[in-house]
């Protein structure tokens, strides 16, 4: 049994969460830079909880120049086991709509020029995303959800796009009805990755604002109306994200899908050709498999 943190990435219109104890707005150094904003830490029904702006306070990033790697790095840092990822999306699906929320379960990815990994010439490591999401955490979600009176699918492809720009309707059809994609957004890949990456169980709750440009009764994707819909959708996390600490409790198990061992078998360059100084960036996120080798 490990010490439960609980981890959470806000995205637009969740800036904050409400009811922390002790709260502190903390800053944190990485090797990979800084994090998209400082991190607001205390606790939650006796929980340690962590939130970070993904876009930062006053949503200064866009999806692509959101530091990724540097976020993720961060959050393991102050010691968090679990990861809640929490984005605004569009829909291709009739039945998930507007102000309803969708755990994604699978990613397809058509981001492009992102940092996607922490491991790279020198120490390379390949992980299993075969399930990109912890399945224990993303049932705690739903519950929480349900109890929070929303409206929730519990499973769903995510398409992250590489944006700013929203799909043409050629593209949205594509990604629809050729490729069979629930939501779309732009931010939870590369996150996804690093999250496996650095043994963080990971979660993605996905907010529906809109359906995209392929529904013919709704037309193509308006900021203003998601602006709206954005902000019912954060008053709804933020009371599921208050029911989870209660849900995952204190005591955290062995995860039973093995989120916390991904590096158990992925780091695949001998110790001796590692490179020191990419293993000394890596120590947060792959201490743990690397710090034996590092001593003898």
């Amino acid at each position: 049994m490990t010490q439960t943190s609980i981890g959470v990435i806000g995205g637009s219109g969740l800036y904050q969460i409400d009811g922390l104890e002790n709260p502190q707005w903390r800053s944190v150094d990485t090797p990979w830079g800084a994090p998209s904003d400082q991190i607001l830490t205390g606790s939650l029904a006796g929980i340690d909880m962590a939130f970070l702006p993904r876009h930062g306070r006053g949503h200064v990033h866009c999806p692509a120049s959101i530091p990724y790697r540097a976020n993720i790095d961060a959050l393991k840092r102050l010691g968090v086991t679990d990861v809640i990822s929490v984005s605004a999306c569009g829909s291709f699906r009739h039945d998930m709509a507007p102000g309803e929320f969708v755990i994604v379960d699978q990613f397809i990815d058509r981001t492009v020029g992102r940092e996607a990994s922490f491991f790279g010439a020198g120490c390379v490591g390949h992980v299993s995303l075969a399930s990109p999401t912890c399945a224990r955490l993303g049932d705690a979600c739903a519950t929480a959800a349900r109890a929070a009176s929303i409206k929730v699918h519990r499973g769903g492809t995510y398409l992250a796009m590489e944006g700013p720009q929203f799909s043409t309707l050629a593209e949205s059809r594509i990604y629809r009805d050729v490729w069979g994609a629930d939501v779309i957004g732009m931010t939870n890949m590369p996150e996804a990755r690093l999250a496996r990456e650095a043994e963080l169980c990971y979660a993605s709750v996905a907010m529906i604002t809109d359906y995209d440009s392929w529904h013919p009764d709704h037309g193509e994707v308006d900021v203003t109306q998601i602006i709206a819909i954005l902000t019912g959708n954060a008053d709804k996390a933020r009371d599921m994200l208050g029911r989870l600490p209660t849900l995952l409790k204190a005591n955290r198990p062995i995860c039973a899908q093995g989120c916390d061992r991904a590096l158990e078998h992925a780091i695949l360059t001998a110790p001796p050709a590692r490179d020191p100084a990419l293993v000394t960036r890596l120590d947060a996120v792959a201490g743990r498999v690397l710090r034996p080798h590092m001593t003898r």
